[in-house]
């Protein structure tokens, strides 16, 4: 007899059709009590799932006891005279009672009792977009299109997309420079610029410059008195390469005591050249030290030798883990890039980085200059040089400005007053130059002249005094003012004209001015400015009692 006939013959087809129908109107009966009596959530789950694991086990009880000898020959041995599917049809059915009577209390429990139903699970808070975080429009003169924000961790995000051109620029000013630093450590902030291109604890020394030029980008940075700025210029298709690149050595820069020693010979090398071996870096350095007695703006950004010969491990890894933490930087991207795009990254790359305590405050003030203060310096010099610096503003100051047009007035050109004055008519400088420290504190407002050989600097330094004196008796005219605005306001915009100049106006008036919207309020603030205001700044700086004098000189007796 054929299987078929003998499963046949014993009524497992009936069983198994009649558990099927049975089950099928049990699940549908449970959804209608459900839907119009209100039965809880889990009551029609609850019969399904008992329906189809009862099924099987019909199934299985039906083919062992019906079919296998095993079966069978239990059934002789019994004296089977029913059906074992017929019984196991019975037991099921009672059970199913039993459950479907179980079933029953619980729901009237269910009603009863406080709601014992299993909450559904939370739905997922939506993931943080830029627009959540974004500081909020600023109008006004700021171009709509750039977007700030602060991450959790204190990163602070500058953008201002730019689709010109299908490169990006990318900024990051740390905190760090010659002020943060104390007799002991001093150049160390300048070490870190170097330190951060040797490697990590993922990519070895070197591989951070392979990698960036193999996708087409170039870098550079740079320390100041006040910080120190990692500068990266590299095609958008590169943008995440970048991004992973300057998350890690954030995170993970390499202490290896070879390659500290090896970047400290590195370091050593550019004092020698910059300083040692230079008669203008030799007298900057002497006359800042010279101009200030209190504020660490004394310090050199390089470093003294006998400090940087004596850094200790624990010294760098205690800078890093304070200075380079996301909470003291200002990371800001101009290019063909979207604000959504660098959030994510942001997020997927500074985002894990912890934050630290802030830094602690550099509370020192330089007390105000009561008298002129000289130095001289005597080595292997071709030609004198002479340095007259005075103390002036910080960056945020609206004094700072001012400052600005008048050295345009001084020393900017062939046709400037003092250029005029020592190089073309009186002939007693070679060349003449100037500029005005913008930092945290007040700067120094600094010119510069190199000297013909074998020239008294007193004549050059009484033309100069000379000069001021005019100045602050007479002002500016309207022909110097008017000049002087349009050549900084071309500088204003041709610097704005592209992303590196975008990048580092956005980040420097963030950083020091109170503000990136500031960037945007200096046109205005150029043409508001009169001659007397000038005049007023020119008064109260260029006074002897706030100037330091510097002369470096061939020693006496060495030929000229």
């Amino acid at each position: 007899m054929s299987l078929y006939s003998e499963l046949r013959r014993r009524n497992v087809f009936k069983v198994a059709s009649l558990y099927v129908i049975a089950g099928l109107l049990l699940i549908w009966f449970t959804w209608v009590a459900r839907t119009q009596f209100g039965l809880p959530f889990w009551a029609e789950e609850f019969v399904t799932v008992l329906v189809i694991v009862g099924f099987p086990v019909a199934i299985i009880f039906a083919w062992v006891y019906e079919v296998t000898p095993t079966g069978l020959k239990k059934a002789v041995d019994v004296d089977q005279t029913q059906s074992i599917v017929f019984k196991t049809g019975q037991k099921l059915n009672a059970a199913i009672m039993v459950t479907v009577g179980l079933a029953i209390v619980a729901m009237v429990a269910d009603r009863l009792l406080p709601d014992l139903a299993v909450p559904p699970p939370p739905e997922p808070e939506p993931e943080p977009t830029v627009t959540d975080v974004a500081d909020a429009a600023l109008g006004g003169a700021v171009p709509e299109e750039i977007m700030s924000w602060t991450m959790a961790n204190g990163l602070r995000v500058l953008v201002w997309p730019d689709e010109d051109i299908p490169n990006v620029a990318m900024y990051n000013f740390v905190r760090a420079g010659g002020r943060n630093e104390y007799p002991g450590i001093t150049g160390i902030a300048h070490y870190f610029e170097h330190m951060m291109f040797n490697g990590t604890s993922r990519l070895e020394p070197g591989e951070f410059d392979r990698i960036m030029e193999a996708n087409g980008g170039a870098n550079n940075a740079y320390t100041s008195n006040d910080v120190t700025v990692y500068q990266d210029w590299f095609p958008r298709t590169a943008l995440e390469v970048i991004f992973g690149l300057e998350g890690d050595r954030f995170a993970n820069l390499a202490f290896d005591d070879e390659l500290i020693e090896s970047e400290r010979d590195v370091v050593f090398s550019e004092r020698r050249s910059r300083v040692d071996d230079n008669n203008l870096g030799k007298l900057f350095e002497q006359m800042v030290a010279t101009a200030y007695v209190a504020h660490p703006y004394q310090f050199p950004v390089l470093g003294w030798p006998s400090d940087i010969v004596n850094w200790t491990r624990e010294d760098l890894e205690a800078f890093y883990r304070t200075y380079y933490a996301p909470n003291n930087l200002t990371l800001v991207v101009a290019g063909d890039v979207s604000a959504a795009e660098i959030f994510q990254l942001t997020q997927n790359y500074f985002g894990p980085i912890p934050p630290q305590d802030p830094p602690p405050p550099v509370r020192t003030v330089e007390p105000p200059q009561e008298g002129e203060r000289r130095l001289v310096i005597e080595t292997d010099a071709q030609t004198p040089l002479l340095h007259i610096a005075f103390h002036g503003f910080r960056a945020a100051d609206p004094e700072t400005l001012a400052m600005e047009l008048l050295l345009k007035v001084l020393v900017d050109g062939n046709s400037s007053r003092l250029h005029r004055r020592l190089v073309e008519d009186d002939e007693l400088a070679i060349s003449i130059d100037g500029f005005q420290q913008q930092g945290f504190d007040p700067g120094l407002v600094y010119v510069y002249l190199t000297l013909p050989a074998g020239t008294d600097p007193a004549a050059a330094e009484a033309a100069v005094f000379d000069e001021l004196a005019a100045l602050i008796a007479d002002g500016v005219s309207d022909a110097e003012l008017t000049k002087a605005k349009n050549i900084l306001l071309a500088d204003f915009w041709r610097d704005l004209a592209t992303i590196d100049g975008k990048a580092e106006a956005l980040g420097t008036f963030e950083v020091f001015h109170g503000g990136f919207e500031r960037l945007f309020e200096r046109p205005a603030a150029v043409d508001a400015l009169g001659a007397d205001a000038l005049r007023q700044v020119a008064e109260r700086v260029f006074q002897r009692r706030n100037a330091t004098i510097g002369v470096l000189r061939a020693r006496a007796g060495d030929e000229s």
